[in-house]
């Protein structure tokens, strides 16, 4: 046998192993028509198990380093602008979201994916805030919980009017000035920066058109966003020293831009489906209006 007929036999072997395994991915990935008790019960003890070691691993790591204290509340509200609270939202909606669409694969019935789906984010974000009320540092905070109950309603209010998601929140970030001079606070690598320094954070409250208007020849993909960000923080409170208070204006920002929606992208593909969709949680660049009480400003891509 000639090298090229074994170069096309071993071609053919191996497209037809992935298509092979294309095939049981797919199947694998497609929701359920039906309650499917296995995949129930692995989605279940694995979002507990998850849970549990990650609040373990908060308290024994990161909160061992803080003072502990008498469980108290403290009012945070008026600090970083509110971009901490829209964190707990947009963290809310996101997990309470994917905590919903894993009990639809597993063929839940649509009231129970609310009831204990969708609100997964709203529970896990609230044990988190029962440990910083144990903290010195912290302390628990109802703005906090406000928040985490405004993200989760945020995905329950249109799955109840729409049953879909006609507006996604989403989440942008580019890196600022201002993590080189508090590290500390705002983070020191690229990754803590994308948590921490609000300065770069950007969230967005994405429309889909054509959903609003099914029977127009909108593209299916298309979106329109408005975003809100702050600038010129170094600390959650305004209360900092002169110096820094003369160089560094703490400013509120509103975007008006477009938006992809990536679950509006045909493909056959539900393995790329199910990317495309965690992927949807971010904002795409695009031309981008920005308004703030000193100026507005054409952005011609802005993340």
């Amino acid at each position: 046998m000639r090298r090229s007929e074994i170069k096309y036999i071993l071609l053919f072997t191996l497209l037809t192993s992935l298509s092979y395994s294309q095939s049981r991915l797919n199947d694998f990935l497609t929701p359920s028509d039906t309650l499917n008790k296995a995949r129930r019960n692995a989605v279940i003890i694995s979002e507990a198990s998850l849970a549990g070691l990650t609040l373990i691993g908060l308290n024994q790591l990161w909160y061992a380093d803080f003072d502990r204290s008498k469980f108290h509340t403290v009012n945070d509200n008026n600090e970083w602008l509110q971009m901490d609270k829209m964190g707990h939202v947009f963290t809310s909606y996101q997990i309470g979201k994917h905590g919903a669409q894993l009990l639809n694969w597993s063929g839940v019935r649509k009231e129970d994916q609310l009831i204990y789906g969708a609100t997964l984010g709203f529970g896990f974000l609230t044990a988190v805030e029962v440990l910083d009320g144990y903290s010195k540092e912290w302390g628990f905070s109802w703005g906090d919980i406000a928040a985490n109950a405004a993200g989760t309603g945020l995905y329950i209010g249109q799955e109840l009017l729409w049953k879909e998601q006609r507006i996604a929140l989403k989440y942008s970030f580019h890196q600022t000035k201002y993590a080189n001079i508090s590290p500390d606070k705002l983070g020191e690598t690229f990754l803590e920066q994308i948590l921490k320094d609000y300065n770069g954070q950007t969230y967005w409250l994405s429309a889909n058109l054509h959903s609003f208007f099914k029977e127009s020849n909108i593209p299916k993909w298309l979106n329109i966003a408005v975003g809100y960000g702050a600038d010129g923080m170094l600390s959650g409170s305004k209360v900092v020293d002169n110096q820094v208070l003369t160089t560094n204006s703490r400013i509120r920002q509103y975007y008006l831009s477009f938006d992809v929606n990536l679950n509006a992208i045909r493909t056959n593909s539900k393995f790329l489906r199910s990317v495309l969709d965690v992927f949807n949680m971010v904002k795409i660049p695009f031309p981008t209006l920005e308004i703030n009480k000193n100026k507005c400003v054409f952005h011609l891509f802005y993340n």
